[in-house]
């Protein structure tokens, strides 16, 4: 199939053409690399636009459970979902489970929803490296909502926060005090603070632990692109569907101010500023991991171990035989002028 085939397919909300074109462009292969830049050329010139839901926590917080129940209230109100779930990859063998699809069965035989489970090979930050491209092509595919499930590995875990309109932390019962709340890293880029399995015996506990969550809020500085009252802590059941309605009536609430004081925009552009650097790091590594770049390094490590020559040296040496255009002038300490990753 030919790659304007593919994507028209994909515009059409051919779902087996969706899951064969988020395929191609998680291929490492060079040659399916050039055909996933025009797919998503051709993916992005549609100008469609999904709100884009990032959702993190620790695992066995229940994240396959609220997601499952959360997209299908969203069915219900006659939206199309999406979900791109990026599960841990084995640090021994390299793989994965891939075991959301079949956590979510109920959401997973609605033919308005998308389920897509992702391998996170050896990238950190709690996502895969091509789910922001998986998030253009479902936008494409015309589904109004893209959830983005994390791994959920902990506090440092705020990539998702750079493809996503609403950060959702997902947190159990117990899960810590007011000064866990107002710890630095993930807690401070979320959107909600959303305390899940508030029924039966944790339903108090529950209450609880979202009420230090609420006070820990209050401590941080408000950031611009915030409302009054964000963020803000939620209690849910994602067993039992309480609390899902009110969620999603904050989310909607926190994006329909956004989008009126034009931060939503704001956020979109700085977020494509940062994928384009990260792009450009990567594409620059890439040119350091072909055959004789490795042997060169390799050969280079040896003499820095031996202590024949600085790793200063030795990398300034490795810039300027394999990206001269990218070495720093001889004498200097200029660094590339690349955009910065944190804007």
């Amino acid at each position: 199939m030919d790659i304007a085939q593919l994507a028209g397919r994909v515009v059409a909300g051919d779902r087996r053409a969706l899951a064969r074109a988020i395929t191609l462009i998680e291929s490492t292969r060079p040659e399916h690399r050039a055909r996933a830049t025009a797919l998503l050329a051709e993916a992005q010139a549609q100008g469609r636009e999904a709100l884009r839901i990032g959702l993190s926590g620790t695992p066995g917080v229940g994240k396959s459970t609220f997601i499952e129940h959360f997209g299908l209230m969203l069915i219900e109100r006659g939206l199309r979902v999406a979900v791109l779930a990026v599960d841990p990859s084995s640090a021994r063998t390299g793989g994965a489970i891939l075991g959301d699809k079949t956590r979510m069965g109920l959401l997973a035989r609605a033919p308005e929803a998308f389920i897509r489970p992702s391998p996170s090979s050896t990238h950190l930050g709690g996502v895969a490296r091509r789910t922001r491209e998986a998030v253009t092509l479902c936008e494409a595919a015309g589904f109004d909502i893209v959830l983005i499930e994390t791994v959920g590995v902990g506090q440092s875990e705020t990539v998702v926060a750079e493809m996503s309109d609403v950060f959702v932390l997902l947190m159990a019962p117990a899960g810590g005090d007011e000064l866990q709340g107002v710890k630095r890293g993930i807690m401070e880029v979320a959107d909600l603070i959303v305390v899940n399995k508030a029924d039966g015996a944790l339903r108090t506990t529950a209450t609880r632990t979202c009420a230090d969550y609420a006070g820990a809020l209050r401590l941080l500085r408000r950031r611009p692109q915030d409302p009054e009252g964000y963020p803000r802590a939620m209690t849910v059941s994602a067993l039992e569907g309480t609390g899902l309605p009110e969620v999603w009536d904050a989310m909607s609430a926190l994006v329909d101010w956004r989008r009126e004081a034009g931060h939503f925009a704001a956020t979109r552009a700085a977020q494509a500023r940062y994928w384009f650097a990260a792009e450009l790091r990567e594409a620059a590594l890439a040119r350091l991991a072909t055959p004789p770049a490795r042997a060169a390094a390799s050969a280079m490590a040896d003499r820095v171990a031996a202590g024949e020559i600085p790793s200063a040296q030795a990398v300034a040496e490795m810039l300027a035989r394999f990206l001269p255009e990218a070495a720093p002038p001889r004498g200097g300490a200029e660094s590339l002028d690349l955009p910065d990753s944190s804007a």
